[in-house]
């Protein structure tokens, strides 16, 4: 059993650095284009931050193990939004950009509501089943939500590119050591997922503890410890923008892209435990989104994220009774 809990912590450790690499390189080559620093985080920093879930999700449907996937995916979106969201909040008062409080914050909560709608049946004929076309609608709606934000900024983009092919040369050996970066990061990901995947499932089955709360628990706040070192240390930086493009962009990589790809190598099977989660999910929503109208506008203040981590603490302790 120990060798087992090992293989697990190692496999999370190969998860972290493959994600560091694959982050710092695909964000090195991203400033180097202009992109802005929301945009970088709920593209490509999310994406890198998310791979862990991403490869966790294709092993487990391959394995037909669907509740790791949800559980995972679910608890990840907990974590993000209540504890990785709430400790940068007390660290540094978050101040929320217009565009995040009216279009990405509610995508989060329509893509909660969506998911909701599907596990219940309430939108489809056959409920607690995520089916292929769903998963196929899941996705296209997830890469209209990535390309929205670069279709509206793409003339500045394109302009900053230019003006700084004419500046200077590029760097050609740097620009192939991110390259690097980012394809052990993809390696180490997918070593530490396997990891992840085959020694839970051992653990779970060993010990009668469902997939359900290994996945919502240990895997969901293990695979979120990419988004919560990234934040953090941008919270710390000064770039609050691209923690906060993280969170969201994972949180809607998760139920759109993770649960999509997922139900499409599989059909998963939503239990009754799992729509509750997804309820408080989209009452955290709800009420991140409720914070950015109430004093102090706009600001997600040190009490506010001390209430969202306070909600995580009393979730998770819910979980282990």
């Amino acid at each position: 059993m120990f060798f087992n809990i090992l293989a697990i912590f190692l496999g999370l450790f190969l998860l972290i650095v493959g994600a560091e690499l694959l982050v710092r390189g695909a964000s090195n080559i991203a400033k180097k284009f202009h992109i802005p620093e929301i945009l970088i985080g709920l593209t490509i920093v999310a994406l890198g931050t998310s791979m862990p879930e991403l490869f966790i999700t294709v092993k487990s449907a391959s394995q037909g193990v669907t509740d790791l996937i949800v559980g995972n995916a679910i608890g990840s979106d907990l974590c993000n939004l209540l504890f990785i969201l709430g400790i940068m909040a007390i660290i540094k008062p978050i101040n929320v950009q217009k565009e995040t409080k009216k279009f990405h914050i509610p995508i989060v909560f329509m893509s909660t509501l969506l998911i909701l709608g599907v596990s219940t049946g309430i939108l489809t004929n056959q409920s607690n089943i995520i089916g292929f076309k769903t998963g196929i609608l899941l996705i296209v709606l997830f890469i209209l939500y990535i390309f929205y934000p670069i279709v509206l900024d793409r003339k500045r983009i394109v302009e900053e590119y230019y003006k700084e092919k004419e500046s200077k040369e590029k760097n050609v050996k740097n620009f192939l050591l991110q390259i690097a970066k980012i394809a052990i990061g993809i390696v180490l990901l997918k070593v530490g997922g396997e990891l992840v995947v085959g020694y839970a499932s051992i653990v779970a089955k060993n010990y009668g503890i469902s997939e359900r709360l290994i996945g919502l628990t240990i895997v969901a706040m293990g695979t979120s410890l990419p988004e919560l070192v990234t934040s953090i240390v941008a919270t710390i930086n000064g770039d609050a923008d691209i923690a906060v493009g993280n969170l969201i962009g994972s949180s809607v990589l998760n139920l759109l892209l993770i649960l999509g790809i997922g139900s499409i190598i599989t059909s998963i099977e939503i239990s009754k435990e799992f729509i509750a989660n997804l309820l408080l999910l989209a009452f955290t929503n709800a009420l991140i989104w409720l914070f950015c109208y109430i004093p102090k506008k706009n600001i997600i203040t040190r009490i506010k994220g001390f209430s969202l981590v306070t909600i995580f603490i009393v979730y998770v302790i819910s979980l282990l009774k």
